[in-house]
């Protein structure tokens, strides 16, 4: 099977996640900018994350506040501060896209697959294989 039969379906962004240091006070300066309050917000145990989500269905803004000082993002706040932290994209069958993505080279970040937030199935790849991006697969539940 080649790679247009594993995945007959464009890829459609899901959200963009951006880091933050207080959920609360740049979920407030998005919500007077886009004129509306998250769509939900979520602890992500997994990932030491707290969450706010804002719109719904595809093209999303995630802002993500560390819970610690160990969080990945909490990290990723102290080398680069506030800012773009990652891209996800949808998959149709999470385990076809990840497989695909180490057979072209790229470097899946363990653990390997996990929970994320609303309780999807997530990977990552790591930025140096896609030119500094850090790309999260989130498999579609309503898909599977």
């Amino acid at each position: 099977m080649n790679d247009r039969n594993e995945s007959p379906e464009a890829p459609i962004i899901d959200h963009v996640g951006i880091a933050v240091n207080s959920l609360r006070e740049a979920g407030a300066r998005w919500s007077a900018i886009l004129g509306e309050p998250p769509a939900g917000e979520e602890t992500v145990p997994s990932e030491g994350i707290r969450a706010a989500f804002f719109g719904e269905g595809p093209g999303r803004v995630e802002l993500l506040a560390p819970l610690t000082r160990e969080s990945p993002i909490a990290h990723f706040l102290e080398r680069r501060g506030p800012g773009i932290h990652h891209l996800c994209v949808r998959v149709v069958d999470l385990e076809a896209a990840v497989a695909r993505a180490e057979r072209s080279g790229a470097e899946v970040i363990p653990p390997r697959v996990r929970t994320g937030a609303g309780g999807a199935r997530i990977a990552f790849l790591h930025p140096r294989s896609l030119g500094g991006v850090l790309l999260e697969m989130r498999e579609d539940p309503a898909v599977g």
